[in-house]
């Protein structure tokens, strides 16, 4: 039999799904979801290159073309999120990809992003510096709560004997959730991402998407995340909370809200996302037990590929930029992001 590589159709989204549902490395992000919400939200095309060996699936790699204003266009897989690159089920598969992708991007820029090492054909490289920290999950919240140190035990409960409580929903919390991240991202020094983004991002994964909410005992919102399910990984791309509000804890409230429910749903892998070691949301990830995973970015450099990330004046730069974002009311701030948001592809 012939391994081939080709481009996948709408006919085709079970079948791909399906795979990257039961493939190890596979996460939400690879799901067919995310490139359709990319392509609702932001208007860039996604394709979809699937390796095959008599009918059966080898492999999967998500692309999107972002175009670039003066820039031109640049293929990532995947953009807005921490990985994607090549699932494959051995060496020919993902060579074989990796060949097809070569093809389809000459004379344009590619980035692929793995968490973990790169797949075989690729040199090795330095890992970005940057982790992916995830959790691996014990059957049902009561036992999950019990491999806590009582520390955490306590701060978990905490909230709720303070008062505050959470509740989790689909596209209705969109709304809540979007207010507080877009006012968190302005005092961050980032641009947000608009609310159609992630309305685009909840209607693609249905089910499989979940929003939560953590509230003070007078109602108000306080926290927010959303979390995204690939077969037993769930995966939370955003989280944010009100600063002045913090001194409540509610992310404590609104991370064990989301992890009791993965848990409770059978996942058995909490991915917390990206972080720097030794900064303060990586200590955060660490104190619930989760693990650290290098992630690995690379770009296509004419006949080679290297490290993606880089530093020096850029680095010096985006701190300018920060400052001064953070000077900006956060009406003006959120107007602002939601036409820049999609061209920055992290």
């Amino acid at each position: 039999m012939t391994l081939t590589v080709r481009y996948a159709t709408d006919a085709d989204r079970a079948a791909w799904d399906a795979y990257v549902a039961v493939h190890p490395q596979g996460l939400a992000y690879h799901r067919w979801a995310w490139g359709e919400a990319v392509a609702e939200a932001y208007g860039f095309r996604w394709v979809g290159l699937m390796a095959e060996e008599g009918g059966a699936v080898r492999g999967v790699l998500p692309l999107v073309e972002m175009r670039l204003p003066l820039l031109g266009r640049k293929w990532v897989s995947l953009p807005y999120c921490d990985a994607g690159g090549i699932l494959a089920d051995d060496d020919a598969a993902a060579v074989a990809l990796r060949e097809r992708v070569e093809e389809l991007t000459r004379g344009h820029e590619v980035e692929l992003r793995f968490s973990g090492p790169p797949p075989a054909g690729f040199p090795p490289v330095d890992a970005s510096g940057k982790v992916r920290m995830v959790l691996d999950l014990p059957e049902g919240s009561e036992a999950l709560m019990a491999s806590f140190k009582s520390k955490l035990r306590s701060q978990v409960r905490k909230p709720g004997r303070d008062g505050l409580t959470a509740r989790l929903g689909g596209g209705e919390l969109v709304e809540t959730f979007w207010a507080i991240y877009a006012r968190n991202m302005r005092d961050l020094g980032s641009p947000p991402h608009p609310l159609g983004w992630f309305r685009a991002v909840v209607r693609a994964f249905d089910e499989d998407a979940r929003v939560g909410v953590a509230y003070l005992p007078d109602g108000r919102p306080a926290a927010a995340g959303v979390v995204l399910r690939n077969g037993p990984t769930v995966s939370i791309p955003w989280a944010s909370s009100v600063r002045e509000l913090n001194r409540w804890n509610p992310n404590m409230l609104l991370y064990w809200t989301l992890l009791a429910h993965a848990a409770e749903t059978g996942a058995s892998r909490f991915d917390f996302g990206r972080s720097t070691p030794g900064e303060g949301t990586y200590r955060f990830k660490a104190q619930w037990g989760a693990r650290q995973e290098p992630l690995t970015w690379l770009r296509r450099a004419g006949e080679t590929w290297v490290s993606a990330f880089g530093g020096g004046a850029a680095g010096r730069l985006r701190g300018l930029a920060e400052r001064v974002w953070q000077r900006l009311p956060v009406a003006v701030s959120s107007a602002l992001g939601g036409a820049l948001r999609k061209y920055v592809d992290l």
